[in-house]
């Protein structure tokens, strides 16, 4: 009755919200897009949400950034050098940046965001690729310089992390970095705004639209609406069945995330530490079926935590590894003691409606081997503090954001990782993922991660799924929208024609 409410509550605030936005004749000033989930926190330190994330990459920037490919290129700095030992990184800071607030960057901005990220200055460290490094300082006004305990082939990708204004200490509800766009206001549970940032120092990539308009809407009907009667410029996440029956009206867009979906199991608690049980319910589980009923067909199987997006990275002997089976998952249910199943509880973020659909077939897979499944909706950002911070559950679906380093990707499976939610311990793993870490030689270090895959569709600490498609429709003309291995709406690239 709860859930039943909330989404009449919202769905009546949303009705407000563009009655009044539809009274006032629409220009090529904004752009109005929806967002499946409420954002977790504007502070980048804090934030773990990729759909946050994604936005927060138009306001704040690193020393460096990527491109659509995931190349990483120079971003606020404008050179870097790398001594022979592969230890010592020298950065030249670009001179001509501006914070939203006014406030020039300088060197004491990086020096302050560094020594935050990797704990320099005895603090716990904000980022735990960042405790890589040794020392940092500033040998001027403008050049930066990190030096690392160990050779890394990914430093340059962990920094992108963003740059924050020392002494600014407010990112939490007014975020200030030097992105082409800067936070305007937000309103609960309704609508996030950003303004284009007129002092941007990157002329390649500053905005073309005035103001960009994101609306908290997760419901598919409610999206679809919207865009059909102009209130929405994009309306993002859609089923592809749905979206291809407008695909006359909008342009319709569809691609890889890059994600990994997961039927997570708590492996620090009964029966889910026991890995015959784990794997019986990775052979019950036909991702065909999920990928057809819940995604229509537009998702990629997958059988480890890795997408087939980063190629080069990617195991794809495994496909055998786990494939359907259903005797064989009731034989190893009774090996481990559980011929009679078990009872099972799915905690699911009932605003994502394809890890909703994903749970209810799962459920009714599960059956089929004894075990009861029951399913329990809950908000977004309960999820967030139950079970990904305080593994306060069982069972959960969810996806992965997509990472442009493999070890941003498999970390989350190492045991000492704080965020190894599922809590996966596994010694071969974590040193075939120590010595990747270190390991320049490329052809070593891709076998590594490879072997990392592996043990993962082994050892089953989850139920790899798929990447799921993002599906989108655009209005005809609105132009520009470029789609990334990882998470992010480029605001910056759209425009109207």
């Amino acid at each position: 009755m709860k859930k039943i409410l909330f989404k009449i509550i919202t769905a009546l605030m949303l009705i407000s919200f563009f009655t009044s936005c539809g009274k006032q004749k629409r220009t090529n000033d904004v752009v109005r897009m929806n967002l499946s989930s409420e954002p977790d926190s504007f502070f980048p330190w804090k934030s773990s949400a990729a759909d946050t994330k994604a936005i927060l990459f138009n306001i704040y920037e690193g020393l460096m950034t990527f491109d659509s490919k995931g190349a990483i290129k120079l971003c606020l700095a404008k050179n870097v050098a790398v001594d022979k030992t592969g230890l010592e990184y020298t950065f030249t800071i670009r001179d001509d940046v501006y914070f939203h607030n006014g406030k020039k960057l300088t060197g004491e901005d990086v020096l302050y965001t560094y020594e935050n990220l990797a704990g320099l200055n005895g603090n716990t460290p904000k980022s735990d690729e960042m405790q890589i490094i040794k020392n940092a300082y500033l040998k001027d006004e403008h050049t930066f310089i990190v030096e690392l305990k160990s050779p890394s082939a990914s430093f340059l990708t962990f920094a992108i992390q963003p740059i924050l204004q020392k002494g600014y200490d407010d990112n939490e509800n007014l975020p200030v970095g030097t992105g082409p766009y800067k936070f305007a206001s937000y309103e609960i549970h309704q609508k996030l705004t950003l303004e284009k940032n007129e002092n941007y120092w990157n002329t390649q990539r500053e905005g073309k639209i005035k103001t960009i308009e994101l609306y908290v809407i997760s419901d598919e009907a409610s999206c679809i609406s919207a865009i059909q009667s102009d209130q929405l410029d994009i309306a993002q996440m859609l089923m592809s069945g749905n979206a291809k029956t407008l695909s006359n009206k909008f342009n319709l867009v569809m691609y890889p995330q890059n994600m990994v979906q997961i039927f997570a199991m708590n492996n620090a608690i009964e029966p889910f530490n026991n890995p015959k049980v784990r794997k019986a319910i990775c052979l019950a589980i036909n991702r065909d079926e999920i990928i057809s009923g819940a995604m229509d067909n537009a998702a990629t199987p997958l059988y480890s935590n890795f997408s087939p997006i980063l190629n080069v990275f990617y195991n794809d002997k495994l496909t055998q590894v786990n494939q359907f089976n259903i005797e064989k998952a009731k034989e190893l249910l009774k090996e481990a003691g559980y011929e009679n199943g078990f009872d099972l509880t799915i905690t699911v973020p009932s605003n994502y409606a394809v890890h909703v659909d994903t749970a209810q077939i799962i459920a009714g897979q599960l059956e089929k081997i004894n075990i009861r499944c029951k399913i329990n909706g809950i908000e977004w950002t309960t999820w967030l503090s139950d079970v990904y911070s305080n593994r306060k559950y069982e069972t959960t679906v969810i996806a992965f954001g997509g990472k442009l380093e493999p070890n941003d990707i498999l970390k989350r499976y190492v045991s000492t990782y704080k965020r190894n939610f599922v809590g996966f311990k596994n010694e071969q793993f974590d040193d075939y993922f120590t010595q990747a870490l270190t390991e320049l030689n490329e052809a070593k270090r891709i076998e590594l991660y490879k072997e990392c895959q592996r043990i993962l569709a082994e050892e089953c600490p989850c139920a790899f799924i798929c990447d799921p498609n993002n599906t989108l429709l655009i209005k005809k003309n609105l132009k520009g929208f470029t789609y990334y291995p990882i998470s992010f709406y480029d605001f910056s690239s759209l425009y109207f024609e």
